[in-house]
């Protein structure tokens, strides 16, 4: 008995060690940065972007069709008669698709795929006026598209106290999936289960300004008011797929929470728990904020990793970035001693070091192995929310591991 509990002693302490030594560090990038009016951009090789468009989110995976590389990226027009990006992501958003032959860069885009009228009022299915967060991902033969949808419900839809056009939308996001065969199936609309949203917030509670609120006294659920930022992993413990997401609440300032769907099949049913996951306590008891968090298993280390955006840095206990965290299950999850994954800035080529106002929206491109090597993210040098300049990017950074 006293040799079986050694061992597994000696057990758990390896599986720790494994991420409390992994350091994670993004290597140059091929892109050169230009002057516009009120803004910088960068162009080149690592940096996709869009003529007249703000390009937001980028994720990625190699077709088995051809080998090639498909960054499915969401992007809205931009411009003096269009609206700023803090509004534009809700009035508008669309999804596109680019190719390149590396997963380094050098995409080449093929145009807007899904919700190609962008601005125009349009209410013709649950996702007919914005289209966001796409995330791809390739189980059992076949794509699958997870993104986030909207339309407006009316002027007349139940609002206890005001909301405009852009926060009816927004408080009325839902979770999508897109499935297909191959991706030309895609780039022709050969596609399906899009008919109806994949997950619909359960409960609606805030205590003004809220679009067909819960029933007073409803208990707050992870899924609370909307939707986004999903992020869809395989648990081969058990074969269940588990599908993150983040919700609001406002406790009582916003905060952004994030909760956990399971199911037998990445197309759905999915059930929605009760548990909150990402969440972890600051010393005098308040909660700290994450975002976007990317989820990925990794069959050596036999656990979880997952990427997100650290708000304030109260994750790495620096600066405002992505940090790292990890989970044996997929649902208690952790900070390894290493908790930052990449400062909130960039490398060119020369050296120089840039500063960025975004870095979000975090993907990965794996190895066969399970390693990272390539983070894409939703970037902006300078501060976009109120800008029409359509001055943001997907980036493609290379990563490296430092043991």
């Amino acid at each position: 008995m006293l040799r079986f509990i050694l061992i597994f002693c000696v057990a758990l302490l390896s599986w720790k060690s494994n991420y409390a030594h992994k350091r994670y560090k993004g290597k140059a990038v091929d892109l050169q940065i230009e002057k516009w009016d009120n803004s910088e951009m960068a162009v080149g090789y690592s940096a996709f972007s869009i003529k007249d468009k703000f390009v937001w989110c980028g994720s990625a995976i190699r077709s088995k069709e051809d080998g090639k590389y498909y960054l499915f990226y969401s992007a809205m027009d931009s411009g003096e008669n269009c609206p700023p990006f803090i509004d534009s992501w809700v009035l508008g958003s669309k999804i596109g698709v680019a190719v390149s032959d590396s997963p380094y860069g050098g995409y080449k885009d093929l145009g807007i795929l899904y919700n190609k009228d962008g601005y125009i009022p349009d209410n013709s299915s649950w996702d007919a006026q914005t289209v966001h967060n796409p995330h791809i991902k390739y189980f059992n033969g076949k794509y699958y598209l997870y993104y986030i949808g909207a339309v407006d419900p009316g002027a007349n839809a139940y609002v206890k106290g005001h909301l405009n056009r852009r926060d009816r939308i927004q408080q009325n996001l839902k979770l999508g999936v897109i499935c297909f065969e191959t991706i030309e199936d895609f780039l022709t609309g050969k596609v399906s289960c899009n008919e109806q949203p994949l997950l619909v917030p359960r409960t609606r509670v805030k205590a003004n300004n809220v679009l067909e609120p819960s029933a007073e006294g409803t208990v707050i659920k992870p899924d609370n008011l909307i939707m986004v930022n999903p992020s869809v992993v395989y648990r081969p413990s058990d074969r269940k797929y588990l599908l993150y997401f983040k919700g609001n609440v406002y406790d009582p300032m916003w905060r952004g929470v994030h909760g956990i769907a399971i199911s037998d099949n990445p197309e759905g049913p999915f059930n929605v728990q009760d548990d909150y996951v990402f969440e972890f306590e600051t010393p005098d008891g308040s909660k700290l904020n994450a975002e976007d968090p990317f989820v990925w298993y990794h069959r050596k280390d036999k656990c979880f990793y997952a990427v997100f955006k650290d708000f304030t840095g109260g994750f790495t206990k620096g600066k405002p970035g992505l940090a790292i965290m990890y989970s044996k299950d997929g649902i208690d999850w952790k900070l390894p001693q290493n908790s930052l994954f990449m400062e909130k800035g960039i490398i060119l080529k020369d050296g120089t070091h840039i500063s960025v106002d975004r870095l979000e929206r975090p993907q990965l491109i794996l190895d066969d192995n399970d390693n990272p090597i390539v983070l894409y993210a939703a970037c902006s040098i300078t501060s976009v929310n109120q800008k029409k300049d359509g001055s943001s990017f997907n980036i493609q950074i290379p990563i490296m591991l430092q043991e």
